[in-house]
């Protein structure tokens, strides 16, 4: 390094010492020049030559105050000193244990995020511009650049890779954002069915407090025989794993139930596909399913560790069948018990997962609970007699209703399905 001229200068001197475009379109322009001197940053100065580091240590001495310099005389010393702390590294590309670019090369392997300006003489400018092309921020010609125009780069260098973290993140996050919205269709599809007399509504709410989804999820289909069959489950835990896991138990059973296989070979099979599929030992899935015949009004109900449906008859409610139930699914063995019930006239079941009754109470430590539930329920549909019209709305407003007794939005996700007959008398019943 010349250190005799007692300068240095960008190398180039353009529009870009004002401001500087970045990846995605994003421009950084500089904030005061005395917002820019006052930042504390990390500087790591690699350079062997006393003469030319002390120019640099008393140029950023005067234009960066809070600048904390490190000092390393080769390569070496400079991998090892690279570490959080450090915002920027100043590089000659002169040092006695490399040459090259090779410099460049260890040092963006070292600390990939950290902002590297490459430091070159007065007849090697091209490597300089090989240096940037290799992954540098930026490079400087001894000799050609006064103080302040130092303290600019390393602030532009700094805040160019600052503003290309932030868009790496914003595109993984939008990438994240689509992976979940992906597995939100697969475990909430979309449920279409072409019977005149039955209605059906749902609603799925991901888990807000802990920002992950989970594993409800829940289907409804009508086979060519007429018969509907309805599903809800809950795999235990939250996450992307959990979520997959429970889209693969829906499209089991809606493909076993397509098929026409009684209830209790679908949760039989949906069993060992659960086993294959699940990535830890203990890992379960609550399910519930009901095969309901419209034409007789009467129901086969399983229940595999999952909360009872609640029939909804008129403006009272209860829960649909009594029997206790089988295990979860993964901790069964293989074997449950169907229960058969008879629906009223113009019947609505409402079939849900844990986490509307997992919700506190007035901030306390009770739980909603499904006594609790059943009446929340009973009082939404006697304050609003027309609530068969929007089905959708009443269970956005029973989510809302448990929100506000547990002080907040709820920790677990919630899947619910509501589906019903249209009263025979005179065909009335809910837009679908």
């Amino acid at each position: 390094m010349d250190g005799r001229s007692g300068a240095y200068k960008m190398a180039a001197d353009d529009p870009a010492c004002r401001t500087a475009p970045v990846a995605g379109g994003a421009i950084v322009t500089p904030v005061a020049e005395r917002a820019v001197t006052r930042e504390p940053i990390g500087v790591l100065l690699v350079e062997d030559d006393e003469g030319d580091a002390r120019l640099v240590e008393d140029e950023l001495a005067e234009r960066l105050p809070l600048a904390k310099i490190a000092r390393s005389r080769s390569l070496k010393d400079a991998l090892t000193a690279l570490g959080p702390e450090i915002d920027c590294v100043l590089l000659d590309l002169g040092l006695p244990d490399t040459s090259g670019l090779d410099a460049v090369a260890q040092l963006r392997a070292r600390g990939p995020g950290t902002p590297l300006i490459v430091l070159t003489g007065l007849d090697d400018q091209a490597a300089g511009v090989a240096a940037v092309e290799a992954g540098a921020q930026d490079y400087l010609v001894k000799g050609r650049v006064d103080g302040e125009q130092l303290a600019r780069s390393i602030h532009y260098a700094i805040g160019r890779r600052r503003a290309e973290e932030a868009e790496r993140e914003l595109l993984l996050a939008e990438a994240q954002a689509r992976e979940v919205g992906r597995l939100e269709k697969g475990l909430a599809p979309s449920l279409s069915v072409e019977d005149p007399a039955i209605w059906v509504a749902s609603c799925y709410r991901a888990g807000r407090s802990r920002a992950l989804l989970g594993g409800d999820f829940f289907d409804l289909v009508q086979t060519e025989d007429g018969l509907l069959h309805a599903l809800v489950g809950d795999v235990c835990g939250h996450g992307p794993d959990e979520a997959a896991i429970g889209v693969s138990l829906r499209v089991a059973w809606r493909a076993l139930a397509l098929a026409g296989n009684e209830p209790q070979v679908t949760l039989r099979t949906m069993q060992r596909v659960f086993e294959h599929e699940r990535h830890v030992q203990g890992l379960f899935a609550t399910l519930c399913t009901i095969e309901i015949d419209p034409r007789g009004d009467d129901a086969t109900v399983i229940r595999a560790g999952h909360p009872a449906p609640m029939l909804i008859d008129g403006s009272s409610t209860a829960a649909l069948c009594q029997a206790i139930g089988d295990g979860a699914v993964g901790i069964n063995r293989g074997s449950w018990a169907p229960e058969r019930v008879t629906l009223p006239q113009g019947w609505t079941i409402l079939l849900y997962t844990d986490g509307i009754i997992e919700g506190r109470v007035d901030g306390g430590v009770q739980r909603l609970g499904e006594e609790a539930f059943r009446r929340l329920v009973a009082e939404r549909i006697a304050s609003r007699p027309d609530w068969r019209e929007r089905p959708a709305a009443l269970l956005d407003e029973l989510i809302a209703e448990a929100e506000r007794l547990n002080g907040g939005a709820l920790s677990d996700d919630v899947a619910m399905l509501l589906v019903g007959a249209r009263e025979r008398s005179d065909g009335a019943g809910p837009a679908r």
